[in-house]
């Protein structure tokens, strides 16, 4: 949040207590829905408003659609650059492999404790 204000953002959104794994975000779905041509989405890492590649991707696609322009304070990415636009797509797969990871290795906790009667 504190990042947020620095940028001096007028409006902020926020979802508290929900995983970004989801896109059906009540914060994050009034966010996408009063975007309209001209302003910047910022937000301070890139997966917070998702962590699928495809919810990413898609998300960019219509923001890029309606003239609205995406950028990550942390990852330093700005849609608007060729470069910028390779990043965010390199970093989505980062954000979906991490996603996949943390789900994988809760599954081996849960079966390791099943295992031992915990």
């Amino acid at each position: 949040m504190a990042a947020l204000k620095k940028e001096d953002r007028k409006i902020i959104f926020k979802d508290d207590g929900l995983s970004g794994a989801t896109t059906k975000r009540p914060a994050l779905l009034s966010c996408l829905k009063t975007l309209e041509h001209g302003p910047t989405l910022t937000v301070w890492k890139l997966d917070r408003p998702g962590r699928s590649l495809r919810d990413l991707m898609t998300m960019l696609d219509d923001l890029k659609q309606r003239g609205v322009k995406f950028r990550s304070v942390t990852e330093a990415i700005d849609t608007q650059t060729p470069t910028g636009r390779a990043m965010w797509q390199m970093i989505g797969v980062l954000a979906e492999l991490e996603r996949s990871l943390i789900s994988e290795r809760t599954r081996a906790g849960a079966r390791d404790a099943q295992r031992r009667d915990v």
